[in-house]
This record gives C-alpha cells, structure tokens and sequence, in this order.
C-alpha cells in the first residue's frame, strides 16, 4: 500500500479549492424558467400582467405553490458557528458552503436552493428571522449551526412554522449513516438489536444518530457515547440542568454505567461511529483491534476521518466508510437531503417527520442490491443519480400515509415527478457546459 499516494489523494481536493472558486466566482446563480421572446412578454411576467396572479393568491393563499416557485424553493440557512470541521468561522465565511450545499441540491435534486448566511448568533433573532421568510420558501434546511442551541431552534421551528424545516447536520447525517449501518450489518452478519454502539463525539449528529438507530430497532443499553469528558453515563450530573441532549442519553444507553475513554469503551464494541474532530489519530490503529470480529468503523469527521481508512483495516476492521467522496463507502449527507426534499416539496409536507427519515434510510440502503453489496460498497455513490428521486418517492409516500402532505399523490407518481425534475436539472448544467456557458477550467481532480 503506497500511504504516501493515498495521503497526497486526500490533501489534492483542498489544493485546488481556492484556485477553483476564484476562477468561477461562486458556485450557483439565478436564471430565468419562463420562456421570453422579446421584452413585450414582460407585460405578463412583471406589470401589468403579474396583478392577476397576485390577486388570486391574495384570496386563496394556497395558489401561491402553484403561481410562483415557492413549490420548489429552499432556504439553506446557517448563523456560520460551526461550520463543517472549521468551527465558528462566521456567516461570511460559511457562504462557500452554502453555496456548494445549494449547487447539491440542484444538481442531485432538482430543488432551487438560497444560501442564507445570517449575521447573528443569538437563538432567538435566528429563530424570528427564519420564521419571517417562510412566505418565500417551501422548505428550511438548516446548517451548521452551534450545539446546544441547534437542537432548540430545531425543535421550535418545527413546531412553528408553516414549512417543513430540517436541519441537515441531525437528521441528514442521521438517515444516511443508518442506511450504511443497515447494509454494513448485512455485510458482516449482524442483527442491529444484538450489536454494541460506540458513538464518538456527542454533537447534533451523533445525538440525533442515536435517536434514530434506537427507533430502527437497536438496543440502547448497548450503545455508549462518548465527549470530550468521557462516556456518558448516569453519573454525569452536570449535564441535567446543562445539556439535556446529551443527560437523555445518559439516561437511555450504556447499561453497564461504562465511566471511560474510547479505548475502554470500544472493548468487544461491534460498530464504532465516529463524528468528532478532524483527524487523524483521534482514533487509534490499537483501540480498532480491541473492537469484536468483523467490526464496522465508520470515521466521518470532515474534512480528515478520525482514523484514515487503510489503518482501521489493518487493525482488524472489516467495514470501514468515511464522509468523504475519494474513498469507498462514503457516508455522506448529500445522499439523503435531495431526494428527502424532492419528495416532501413535490407533496407539499407540512413537516420532515422520523418515520420519514427511517422510511429515506430503508430505500437508499436497497438501492443496492444485496447480491452486490460488499465491505468496499455499503452505500451507492452520488453518481447513481436515480437514488434521489427513489428517496423522493419513498419519503413523500409515508407523508402522504401520515396524512401530513397537502398534496395526495401515489408513489409512482411521486418517482416519475422527481426524476423529469432531477432529469431536466441535470441537463441544463451538460448543456450549459457543452455550450461554453459555464467554462471550463484547467485544473481538475
């Protein structure tokens, strides 16, 4: 194995960025959908022909799905305080990855998304001021934003607004890593009810991680977290009053009261679930060989892995997925969120529910086939392109079983919608290409 190769293959991505974003100045633009022969056609588009529409929807504000595109629009919205493995870099900061968060949403899944860099961290302007511009969207996605506070700006914007909102650093992360887990499992002939849990790092998404597995059927005694401080357990009684995400789970998971560090706690542990710090060496080559026979490892602090995946093999590992797209089994949001919001958009959904996010879980994990999986492909890759609109499918059917869409539309009708939508989206940036409209640059991967 030539680690030096694999090392300058992992560092080649952040190279170029810069290079990259200066040369097309932004990733992602407006342009228009409406046809326009000449300027008389303004007089329907803007005055005095837009009043029409306008009334309608004045009377029945309902029209306004199907009169603007609100139907298919997302605010992807961030205060910038912790942003990617960067941490609180601030809203300026942040737009870049915003702006490639949108430019995923478009090209995976159809769906015209706004970068929304907010200067404020105080919770509850950020809370108002997402509730102020529902009028313009059809969907909030969340993103980046400081734990603990993520976690009650969640909760209260789903309680409050008139849109579904989701917050792609919880349930994202969560939905995704559950599909891997499932197919990883099959892999090594596990059942998810019998195995132990190591979740390291005990942030959104590890928190919301464990939520989501413990509805899918795994045992939370079984599963121990861990923190800066160590694992959590029912000791940790600064953490009541403090920070009750994390004293829930120390008040569901680790039955034995497990007080230790990661070495203690990944003993005889079947899956080790990783989203930390950036590594590597946060996780060591020694505490994956202590793990139990035919371990899962999935290391996805970004923009390094906790452990590079080639160690955790030669410590014993059996499956191993990182977040990251250069190397096999990525386990990657950008799998989930397009399809998710495809589906709940095409719907009209008034929220994103957990039934939802499991029912997105169970498709993407079969849209390998059993036949095919192995430890090298757990999970299909972005390049699959018709996972999305199955997502789509199957997330927009159980809102429509949960009588929670306003919309009522049968599953194969949900999957052909999608995929002309993802379709044509697709499409428009190769023809853009083709044509020279978006140039072309030199550097390349």
């Amino acid at each position: 194995m030539n680690v030096k190769k694999l090392l300058k293959a992992a560092q080649k991505p952040s190279k170029i960025a810069k290079k990259l974003h200066d040369f097309y100045r932004g990733k992602i633009e407006v342009l228009p959908k409406c046809r326009i022969k000449d300027l008389n056609d303004f007089s329907v588009w803007y005055t005095p022909g837009v009043a029409s529409p306008c009334r309608q929807i004045q009377k029945e504000p309902k029209f306004v799905y199907d009169y603007t595109n609100k139907w298919n629009s997302v605010a992807v919205i961030t205060d910038g305080s912790r942003i990617l493995g960067l941490g609180d870099i601030g809203p300026e900061a942040g737009l870049p990855v915003m702006e490639g968060k949108a430019l995923i949403f478009k090209y995976l899944g159809g769906v015209d998304a706004y970068p929304i860099c907010l200067g404020t961290k105080d919770k509850d302007k950020f809370i108002s001021t997402v509730k102020l511009l529902q009028p313009s969207f059809g969907g909030i996605n969340l993103e980046d934003i400081e734990q603990p506070k993520c976690f009650p700006i969640l909760t209260q914007l789903r309680q409050e607004c008139r849109i579904p909102v989701w917050h792609d650093d919880q349930q994202g992360t969560a939905l995704v890593t559950l599909a891997g887990l499932i197919n990883a499992l099959k892999v090594v002939g596990k059942k998810i009810s019998r195995v132990k849990i190591v979740l390291v790092g005990a942030g959104a998404a590890n928190i919301c991680i464990a939520r989501l597995l413990m509805l899918y059927g795994a045992t939370p005694g079984r599963i121990i977290m861990l923190d800066s401080k160590g694992t959590l357990h029912k000791g940790r009684k600064e953490l009541k009053a403090s920070y009750k995400e994390k004293w829930e789970m120390c008040t569901r998971t680790n039955r034995e009261n497990l007080v230790g560090w990661i070495p203690e706690a990944l003993e005889n542990a079947d899956v080790l679930i990783a989203l930390s710090k950036s590594g590597p060496g946060v996780i060591r080559k020694e505490w994956i060989s202590k793990m139990a026979k035919k371990s899962i490892v999935f290391a996805c602090a970004n923009p390094v892995p906790e452990i590079w995946p080639w160690e955790a093999k030669e410590a014993g590992a059996a499956v191993v997925a990182t977040g990251r797209s250069d190397f096999s089994n990525q386990v990657n949001n950008s799998l989930g969120f397009p399809g998710v919001f495809r589906g709940t958009l095409d719907v009209r959904a008034y929220t994103i529910t957990d039934e939802m996010c499991i029912e997105a879980a169970n498709e993407l994990s079969k849209c390998i086939k059993e036949s095919n999986l192995s430890p090298k492909r757990i999970l299909p890759t972005m390049d699959d392109w018709e996972v999305y609109p199955r997502v789509a499918a199957a997330v927009g059917s159980k809102a429509v079983k949960q009588k929670i869409a306003r919309k009522k539309m049968s599953k194969n009708k949900i999957y052909q919608t999608a995929k002309e939508i993802i379709f044509r989206s697709r499409a428009i940036t190769k023809t853009m290409m083709k044509k020279g409209f978006i140039k072309s640059s030199k550097i390349h991967l």
